[in-house]
């Protein structure tokens, strides 16, 4: 089983894990040595066991905070969930008829018109570049 050394409030200890588990104590000692840290700038120096159960209890108001979050939040997961169910399970919307106006005669008449222009102008451009 692993020992890992901490430090917390200025002192160090050595903590045992499990293997592979080294990381996630070293992240839970450094939160737990910020807390002290603050805990220390704000009161100043206080003995050893305070300071730890002070900064204990700090973090555990922090993780009740979080899991009132993470509750609300699966709440609204499951209620999204339901919502999602519910517009996957409702039958097909009846086919909407859309009309499409038709183009007069006279509209596309003027576009061919336009374009045979256009493409003379073009042809024009084109010969003064070249020549």
């Amino acid at each position: 089983m692993p020992e890992v050394k901490i430090s917390i409030g200025g002192r160090d200890y050595e903590v045992a894990c499990q293997e592979g588990e080294e990381h996630f104590l070293q992240n839970a000692a450094a939160r737990l040595a910020a807390e002290a840290d603050v805990l220390g700038s704000q009161i100043g120096r206080i003995p050893e066991q305070r300071m730890l159960l002070m900064a204990g209890l700090m973090l555990a108001d922090r993780t009740s905070g979080l899991d009132e979050q993470v509750r609300s939040l699966e709440t609204r997961v499951r209620t999204l969930s339901r919502e999602i169910d519910t517009l996957r399970n409702a039958p097909e919307p009846e086919p909407q008829t859309i009309e499409v106006p038709v183009v007069p005669d006279e509209v596309n008449e003027g576009l061919a018109t336009l374009s045979e222009r256009i493409e003379a102008l073009a042809r024009q451009v084109e010969e003064k570049a070249a020549g």
